[in-house]
C-alpha cells in the first residue's frame, strides 16, 4: 500500500467514525425529545400513542378526584375547546390546584386517559408555561375567569 492509499484509508475510517457517532447522537436526542400537544390536538390525533409527550392546559374547577388511602389522583385538563383526562400516581406540587395551568408528561392510556409520569404547576400568579399559554391565547377571557375563581 502506498503511502497515499494509507491516508486516504485513514481519512476515510475517520469519516465513517465521525458517521456513525453523529448518527447515534442524533439517535439520542430524537429518543428525548417530548413534543407539547394541547387537548384540542390530542382529541384531534394529533399526539403519538407510543411514546411519551407534554399536554397543557388548566386544571377543569370541580374535577380533581383522589383515591382515598392512594396517591393516584384523576383531573381534566381544559383548554376550553376540549378537555382531556388526566390519571397521575404521586404526591403533586404544592402549588397544584383547580384552575391553575400545568404541564403534565407521560403517554396516552386506555379509553384516550393520559396517564402522567410528571407535573409540573406554576410558581407563582403571574406565570403561565409558555405553551399552555400559547395554547390558550384563543380563550384567554375564559382562562383569566377561571384563574380567578380557582385562586
Amino acid at each position: 500500500m502506498t503511502p497515499r492509499q494509507k491516508r486516504m484509508a485513514t481519512v476515510a475510517a475517520i469519516l465513517v467514525g465521525v458517521g456513525i457517532a453523529t448518527a447515534f447522537a442524533l439517535q439520542a436526542f430524537q429518543k428525548n425529545l417530548l413534543y407539547y400537544y394541547s387537548p384540542t390536538q390530542i382529541r384531534a390525533g394529533e399526539a403519538p400513542s407510543s411514546r411519551a409527550f407534554r399536554v397543557g392546559g388548566l386544571v377543569e374547577n370541580g374535577s380533581l378526584q383522589r383515591e382515598p388511602g392512594s396517591l393516584e389522583v384523576r383531573f381534566t385538563l381544559t383548554d376550553f375547546s376540549n378537555t382531556l383526562g388526566v390519571s397521575y400516581t404521586g404526591v403533586l406540587p404544592d402549588l397544584f390546584r383547580e384552575g391553575q395551568g400545568i404541564i403534565a408528561r407521560g403517554k396516552l392510556g386506555d379509553g384516550g386517559v393520559f396517564v402522567a409520569e410528571e407535573v409540573l404547576a406554576k410558581h407563582d400568579e403571574n406565570y403561565m408555561p409558555p405553551e399552555v399559554k400559547d395554547s390558550l391565547k384563543p380563550h384567554a377571557a375564559a382562562a383569566q375567569a377561571m384563574n380567578k375563581g380557582g385562586t
